[in-house]
């Protein structure tokens, strides 16, 4: 039986239409990316993660976002030649939407509420946005950039880390050892 969150309708980066069911049976890390936010480089660490853990069953699904700052203005053809050439990104891209908000991609209102909080190392990220005055208007919506999404191999979500929980953190690699 297909998971709720597996049925959602999502487009690859390429415009092609499809679920998470096409990804069935495997491991799936699900982050909301940017390619002109900080956490950026963060596209060479997970790279690095899906080449290591592939093989094991790890897919890593980027989902570009233009929620945090305006980081994400381009188009989805320059989204893909950006992450190709810059990062070397082989694992799925899809097009941009919202993760966030009232317009928020119905894929993310089930991710959030699946999994209300993120584990994060400490508090530092979220305190460091709130010297900017950035602050979430709602306590389970996306903080930033970056945040990641593990979904067990039955589509259920198994995990949640926030935006500065690198792919190198043991954090997450643990929870993904552990998982597949």
């Amino acid at each position: 039986m297909t998971s709720r969150i597996e049925s959602i309708p999502v487009t690859q980066i390429d415009g092609t239409p499809t679920t998470l069911a096409e990804w069935t049976g495997k491991l799936r890390l699900i982050v909301n990316v940017a390619s002109k936010c900080g956490l950026t480089p963060q596209y060479e660490g997970l790279e690095n993660l899906y080449e290591t853990y592939r093989d094991k069953g790890l897919t890593i699904l980027g989902f570009p976002a233009n929620n945090f700052g305006a980081q994400e203005p381009r188009t989805n053809e320059e989204v893909a030649a950006f992450c190709a050439t810059t990062y070397g990104v082989t694992f799925p891209m899809f097009q941009k939407f919202s993760v966030k908000g009232e317009d928020q991609h119905p894929l993310y209102a089930a991710l959030t509420a699946a999994k209300p909080k993120a584990s994060a190392k400490d508090d530092s990220f979220k305190k460091d946005l709130a010297a900017y005055g950035i602050e979430p208007d709602n306590e389970n919506e996306v903080l930033w950039n970056f945040e990641k999404f593990l979904v067990g191999r039955d589509g259920r979500v198994i995990g949640r880390f926030a935006p500065d929980v690198t792919a190198e953190d043991p954090l997450l690699v643990d929870a993904i050892k552990a998982a597949l």
